[in-house]
């Protein structure tokens, strides 16, 4: 910790950088070249992303030539590649960065580590645990990233330290859901719902995937078993017929302490847009952070409960460097984004940013996805492993 006078300079640090502390023009990452696969609306999010870590957008592939050529043009990016091939030959390419469905990230992200690039692949890292395995030996000794971005809300860093520091005390439970409606009617479509393009798992795999690496990433402690039921909604969609992806997911977790707790995910719950809800039960106090909500963070005890505003004077020093401006000045989800970007840059710089999560945390997501649909096919406890 430091005192508020050092606190508040490390947030106009921040503010400058793109969400790290400042450091040398170069070791922040301002001349990397970088180049994005896929074109759609997370290549738009990498984007921006991208120049605010001052990076230069080199060039762009999407499915097709034209479509390469409209995404370059919409993103404002240097050039459209006709391939994929021809994007990893280009030695101005430092870093690339995967937004493609699903099914194609595994494949697309070894070929960029082949081609002695580093990597960000958006999750799920792959549709299969051999296949996540696969990617974390080609990773080694370079930076390859998975964007769980939430970890990089100044409120989610404050309710880590409180954990951490053993403020909050022993984990006791978790109460945590994820829920979204963009998918609530039959009419509703997407190719994430079709499991050739978005693997086994949808709503899990897409959105409690980041549930259960922030339940982690938080508390500090490693669900041990899962126990899950799922549902599909509509097995037939404007454009899809025959789905067996769930629309949503309850499960039950023990962890490694023993604390108990319960997830929902749903990609069908009316009027939630975007609810990423984490309430977790030390022995001394309860923390809860509200995605929707991320300015505040709610700090529950048996007397004196508080809300606690983002205001880097007022927080650990790990979540102050991520308060990009001023207390009172709305941040979110693109800001959480861009931070991540510049940490993964960072470390292509030689840093070592804490929390910054890596394709061993993109395995650890998908085998964890793989136990609750296991759980919820066998109907059983799935064990986690004690090496997991």
């Amino acid at each position: 910790m430091t005192d508020g006078s050092d606190r508040s300079t490390a947030a106009q640090g921040a503010a400058q950088s793109g969400g790290l502390t400042r450091r040398d023009e170069s070791a922040a990452g301002a001349r990397l070249r970088v180049a994005i696969v896929g074109g759609g609306f997370m290549a738009e999010v990498h984007s921006r992303a991208i120049r605010a870590a001052r990076a230069e957008l080199t060039g762009i592939v999407s499915s097709t030539p034209d479509r390469s050529v409209a995404a370059a043009d919409r993103l404002g990016a240097g050039r459209a590649y006709a391939s994929l091939d021809e994007l990893l030959a280009d030695d101005r390419v430092d870093v690339v960065h995967v937004t493609t469905p699903n099914a194609l990230h595994a494949d697309q992200a070894a070929a960029v580590l082949a081609a002695g690039k580093d990597v960000v692949c958006e999750k799920p890292l792959a549709t299969t645990v051999a296949d996540a395995e696969r990617l974390v030996a080609a990773a080694e000794g370079r930076t390859a990233t998975v964007p769980f971005v939430y970890r990089f809300h100044p409120m989610v860093r404050e309710a880590r330290s409180r954990f951490a520091s053993g403020q909050a005390g022993r984990v006791l439970s978790i109460n945590a859901s994820y829920l979204q409606d963009w998918l609530l009617g039959s009419d509703d479509d997407n190719w994430r719902v079709d499991s050739a393009q978005g693997g086994r798992s949808r709503a899990f795999a897409d959105i409690g995937s980041h549930l259960v690496d922030l339940v982690e990433f938080v508390s500090g402690d490693r669900v041990s078993r899962v126990s899950a039921t799922k549902r599909t909604v509509f097995a037939e969609r404007a454009a899809h017929s025959g789905i067996t992806t769930e629309d949503a997911v309850a499960v039950v977790v023990e962890t490694r302490s023993g604390a108990l707790g319960t997830l929902l995910v749903s990609q069908v719950a009316p009027g939630r847009k975007n609810r990423l809800w984490l309430e977790i039960a030390g022995s001394s106090e309860s923390i809860a952070f509200d995605q929707e909500q991320p300015e505040t963070l709610w700090v529950g005890r048996r007397k004196g409960s508080l809300l606690i505003p983002r205001d880097a004077d007022q927080l650990s020093e790990d979540a102050a460097r991520l308060c990009v401006v001023p207390s009172g000045h709305p941040q979110g989800y693109q800001d959480a984004f861009n931070a991540f970007v510049a940490d993964t840059y960072a470390a292509v710089a030689g840093e070592t940013p804490d929390g910054l999560p890596r394709f061993t945390d993109g395995l650890r997501a998908v085998r964890i996805t793989d136990a609750v649909i296991d759980s919820a096919e066998s109907g059983t406890w799935i064990e986690m492993g004690t090496n997991e």
